[in-house]
């Protein structure tokens, strides 16, 4: 059994953030000591960290909450979590090339040579949306 405080130097999730999912039901409310103490079990650790992993890559919690359930029916088709990993990769893909297309843009406007505001490539692309050689 695991405090509260060991959970969450174990999964590296704040202890704030484990009592939000126990509102959310993402964990069940675990149960407490005399003291009124939290105490989990492995489950619960094994439990927040497949939701701090599912976090870290981006899923939300709705998606979570339909993965964790998922994962209780272990005899099912994973179809539906392939799919829920290709739409998280799509969205990722589709972040990346709007980073890229940002990067391009930065490096061509931080390439400015020029000596005053007045000419500066920077100060006229931020002003002048039109001046963008990329869009973003």
């Amino acid at each position: 059994m695991f405090s509260i405080g060991e959970l969450s130097r174990r999964t590296g999730v704040k202890i704030p953030t484990i009592r939000y999912y126990e509102q959310m039901g993402l964990i069940a409310a675990p149960d407490r000591t005399e003291g009124n103490q939290r105490r989990y079990s492995k489950d619960g650790l094994k439990r927040l960290s497949f939701i701090r992993h599912s976090r870290e890559l981006g899923f939300s919690i709705d998606e979570i909450r339909e993965l964790l359930d998922l994962s209780a029916h272990p005899e099912q088709p994973c179809n539906d979590a392939h799919q829920m990993a290709a739409r998280r990769l799509a969205d990722v893909q589709r972040r990346i090339s709007r980073l890229q297309r940002l990067e391009r843009e930065l490096e061509r406007i931080s390439a400015c040579d020029a000596h005053t505001i007045a000419d500066c490539a920077v100060i006229e692309t931020l002003a002048d949306h039109s001046l963008c050689e990329t869009e973003h």
